[in-house]
């Protein structure tokens, strides 16, 4: 967590709170977040203008005046917005002034997220150095580009999945829903998938992603959008955190197996290993 829909919740959020507005100063709480050199960080942010709110992968990006903020929330990071005053808050590590005296704060109970001050021109070499993989849109994601990434790897294909390089944007929470819809087990070696599997995944995992964003991402332990807001696509979970709960297919109960370090939740029915 989060995962592409909570961070295009997080996204959809701010640009309908900080457009247009300078940043005046700012505090950092915690240096180690920042993954540029801190004092050009501190330099260059000040005068800048958000002019709008991007997103790659489960990367938020704020493209301002001359530079691009980059944002990874990781496990815990979340974003608010105070007009005026902003209250004491623990977890408050990063904190951006505006001119307007309105703040926008990062918070991070694990500390993880991490933050990038970069030339535009040079996000698109980031993103290839991070080899990420194309956005999971029918326009971006190639079928076929995509079985033939399959055929080549021995991995599970959920943790294939999880790594980045076949679709950008997948986590756990979600690698679950899409293997379960697809009836994949998730152990199942990514080059032994058959062309109706490949294609039952890739069809899942654009549905899978567009139902969650539009339910506002899931909202597992603490969660919530620039609002404050939790998510719902929980409520449509069919196998994430179901251990021991029927298959709502087959009736089958919900089994839970470590896969790749990762709790991984299926169907033994629905998803029968080969």
């Amino acid at each position: 967590m989060p995962e592409l829909p909570e961070v295009e919740t997080v996204r959809r959020g701010l640009e309908k709170l900080i457009l247009g507005k300078k940043i005046a100063s700012l505090e950092i709480r915690y240096p180690k977040m920042i993954k540029t050199d801190l004092d050009q960080f501190q330099k260059e942010l000040p005068g800048q203008v958000v002019k709008s709110m991007g997103r790659r992968g489960k990367y938020l990006l704020f493209y301002l005046t001359d530079k691009v903020l980059i944002s990874h929330l990781r496990m815990e990071g979340k974003y608010f917005y105070y007009p005026d005053q902003v209250p004491e808050r623990k977890h408050a590590h990063v904190l951006i002034h505006f001119e307007d005296g309105g703040t926008l704060v990062y918070e991070d109970v694990r500390k993880f997220g991490t933050m990038e001050l970069l030339a535009p021109e040079l996000l698109e070499a980031y993103f290839l150095s991070k080899k990420l993989g194309p956005e999971p849109t029918e326009q971006d994601f190639d079928l076929e580009i995509f079985r033939g990434a399959l055929k080549k790897s021995k991995k599970p294909i959920k943790s294939h999945l999880l790594d980045q390089t076949l679709v950008a944007g997948l986590g756990n929470i979600y690698v679950n829903e899409v293997l379960w819809r697809a009836k994949v087990h998730p152990a199942s070696p990514s080059q032994s998938l058959t062309r109706a599997e490949a294609t039952a995944i890739h069809e899942q995992t654009i549905e899978v992603l567009g139902q969650a964003v539009e339910k506002g991402g899931s909202t597992i332990r603490t969660y919530t959008n620039a609002f404050g807001e939790d998510g719902t696509m929980q409520d449509f979970h069919q196998v994430y955190d179901k251990t021991g709960e029927a298959c709502s297919c087959c009736g089958a109960i919900i089994e839970k197996i470590q896969l790749g370090g990762r709790g991984t939740h299926f169907c033994p029915k629905c998803q029968r290993r080969k």
